[in-house]
């Protein structure tokens, strides 16, 4: 098959939607992803990023609205596969196969293995193919279907919550594949809650809620949705905080033994706050950065009602990813 044309979407939706009886798990989608770029697809659980993906890759078959693989319609699942590669978040291999067999296999059936690279990947990952795939743990079947992934030359790789079960080590080890996938033309679909690992690789994201597209923004927007919480417990005189910049939802508790808590969203470096707190007896001081899926529910739930149609309630936690 000759390679696509680079000026081609590497995927698009128009309309696309999907009901499961009563629950609409994705209402009309229009997407579309440029070829050669590492595009994230992102939202908080039941969003419906799996569902897409489904339909996408022929699982599923839409209610309405329609989605193409570059220029071939994603119905014809025979041509479609032919120019993707698909890692899934719960990864299932033969128990039977060693990992060796099964990546032996996966390159049988896909658009074209590069073996040496292949190689390289197996140690990078630290994948021992000689053992049967029942002893692989969770970590050790994502990295066959990563490798497998990788080596193959299909322009579109898909990639569904695929460091589920990694080390940090081994995430590493993904994020530098993919920016290599990217660097030879491949365009990469990943669907993330990571925002770390967001960041890192993607070019540009789409968010879903709800089943519906709420934006489509570069990476470095999407930094404007950082956001630091901060506790701090005081012994003595509390500092004014009002004029730092950054901080938001400034709340104050009084505990026992006279100390203070102060407790805050930080957006930006800490550096001013820091020096504002420098003065006081500081005798607790905890930062956390909430996870991508808090960020989005606190964000979007504030700011953006994007329920067109009603759902039964609770359907979030019922279809999709």
């Amino acid at each position: 098959m000759p390679a696509p044309d680079p000026a081609v979407p590497a995927l698009r939706t128009e309309g696309l939607t999907k009901r499961y009886g009563r629950l609409l798990a994705l209402d009309s989608l229009d997407l579309s992803v440029p070829a050669g770029q590492v595009f994230g697809f992102l939202g908080p659980n039941g969003a419906g990023k799996s569902t897409t993906i489904r339909l996408l890759l022929g699982l599923a078959r839409p209610t309405a609205g329609r989605a193409w693989i570059f220029d071939g319609p994603a119905e014809d699942v025979v041509a479609a596969h032919t120019r993707l590669a698909h890692v899934p978040a719960d990864v299932a291999l033969w128990p039977r196969l060693t990992g060796a067999e099964v990546l032996d296999l996966l390159a049988g059936i896909g658009p074209g293995t590069d073996l040496a690279y292949r190689a390289e990947l197996v140690e990078r990952f630290a994948l021992d193919p000689s053992l049967p795939t029942r002893a692989y743990s969770t970590g050790n079947r994502q990295k066959v279907a990563l490798i497998a992934a990788f080596a193959t030359r299909a322009p579109l790789l898909v990639l569904d919550e695929p460091t589920s079960g990694l080390d940090p080590l081994m995430e590493q080890e993904f994020r530098a594949a993919v920016r290599e996938a990217r660097d030879r033309g491949q365009t990469i679909f990943l669907s993330s809650h990571q925002l770390a690992e967001v960041e890192a690789v993607c070019d540009r994201v789409a968010i879903l809620r709800a089943g519906r597209l709420v934006e489509v923004a570069d990476v470095a927007d999407l930094r404007a949705l950082h956001r630091t919480e901060v506790s701090a417990t005081l012994d003595g005189p509390v500092p004014d905080l009002s004029a730092v910049p950054g901080i938001t939802a400034l709340r104050t508790d009084e505990e026992p033994g006279g100390r203070t808590r102060l407790r805050f969203a930080l957006t930006g470096t800490p550096t001013a706050v820091l020096r504002a707190l420098a003065p006081a007896d500081v005798v607790a001081l905890r930062m956390r950065e909430p996870g991508l899926e808090e960020i989005f529910l606190d964000y979007y739930g504030e700011h953006r009602d994007v329920r067109a149609t009603a759902a039964p309630a609770g359907a979030d936690a019922q279809v999709g990813r």
